[in-house]
């Protein structure tokens, strides 16, 4: 069979595969989130990429799996909402901290 030795079971359906792309896409989507600058942006891709990977998690069944990316998933949405709100902040003195330890 074509692929067999990367893929043992090849998607059958269209369903199948939008789900394996889009838990592959979650996989991108949270390692390029560590490279993010801005905070506002890397919670949204983190939550993108957690939500991807909640659906994979859902479709195979883990429940372990589901509750960690739900969790990254909350994690990321409540940040996101607070950074909007502005109850997110940086005091003056972490920020010398951080820039100190560069």
């Amino acid at each position: 069979m074509l692929l067999e030795f990367l893929f043992p079971q090849l998607p059958s359906s269209l369903s199948e595969t939008l789900v394996f792309i889009v838990a592959c896409l979650g996989g991108i989507l949270l390692s390029y989130a560590v490279f993010v600058e801005k905070e506002r942006r890397q919670d949204l891709i983190i939550m993108l990429g957690a939500g991807c990977l909640f659906v994979y998690a859902l479709y195979i069944k883990n429940v372990i799996f589901s509750i960690a990316m739900g969790g990254f998933f909350l994690c990321s949405l409540i940040e996101f909402v607070e950074i909007l709100v502005g109850l997110h902040k940086h005091h003056p003195e972490e920020l010398k901290k951080y820039k100190a330890m560069k």
